[in-house]
């Protein structure tokens, strides 16, 4: 096999994974047909020399208004936005459930399910992969890359009278009553939540949240997802990351921050 051959195998390899990870974990992979077109309208929606705007402060926000504010093609350099989801994407909040209602908010943010009651939301997922050279070799000796895929499940959810501070503070306290886990169920899946940690959340908000989630995927090291939920003025903005690598080996790994940056940027 040569390098290229190689290369392209851990490719599909890499896909084909991702789709089924993150099927399991209450999302799946965009379809690579509709990308394209996707890719297309957001970067039509984005007027010329800009990339949509930004969030007016301190007020609820229409769909309407999240729709001029939400992640396009335009705001990123790399990876792909979807900007219509598609329905297996598109989890409803009477879809997902924990076996501690304490642990509700972990779930919903985690299936890009906006927190409390919001005057309105939308959604996005971006998906993108960065190559390195392997430090293992192929069966006849040949060079061998490195594949790392990221998805990014998107929720911009707007809230009248406090509602945005509150389904922050909400989540921050599930993450510290549900630190020993919890089970949770979205659509029809069933994930086993092993640990749940505070981390590093992001700058450029008012407030934010970032949590990691160590998930039952089989294996003696649990898998990692991360969720940053980051809020701007009366608007949230839910990041549910997954990799690929880091779902079967458990290592941890960085919530791509050209994403967070873009988005948090647009909301002002």
């Amino acid at each position: 096999m040569s390098s290229i051959a190689a290369r392209r195998t851990a490719l599909a390899a890499s896909a084909a994974a991702l789709a089924l990870l993150v099927t399991a974990c209450g999302g799946s992979s965009d379809d690579d047909g509709a990308a394209g077109d996707d890719k297309a309208k957001a970067e039509q929606s984005a007027p010329a020399g800009d990339s949509g705007g930004s969030a007016p402060a301190g007020k609820a926000l229409t769909a309407a208004d999240l729709e001029k504010v939400a992640l396009v093609q335009a705001d990123v350099k790399n990876g792909e936005v979807t900007t219509k989801v598609p329905a297996k994407d598109d989890v409803a909040k009477g879809q997902v459930s924990t076996d501690d209602e304490a642990c509700l908010p972990l779930a919903l943010a985690q299936a890009a399910v906006a927190q409390g009651e919001p005057a309105a939301n939308v959604k996005r997922s971006w998906q993108g992969q960065t190559e390195a050279p392997s430090e293992s070799k192929g069966p006849d000796g040949q060079d061998m890359i490195d594949v790392s895929v990221d998805k990014i499940m998107l929720n911009l959810a707007s809230y009248s009278d406090g509602g945005a501070e509150k389904a922050l503070k909400d989540l921050g306290a599930a993450a510290d009553q549900c630190a020993g886990g919890f089970l949770a169920t979205v659509g029809s899946d069933k994930m086993k939540i092993v640990k749940v940690a505070t981390a590093t959340a992001p700058e450029g908000g008012d407030e934010a949240v970032a949590v990691d989630l160590r998930v039952n995927v089989g294996k003696e090291t649990p898998g990692l997802m991360k969720v940053v939920v980051v809020r701007k003025g009366a608007t949230l903005a839910t990041f549910s990351a997954v990799n690929l690598s880091s779902m079967m080996t458990g290592a941890d790994f960085k919530v791509p921050a050209e994403v967070v940056d873009a988005q948090v940027a647009k909301l002002g």
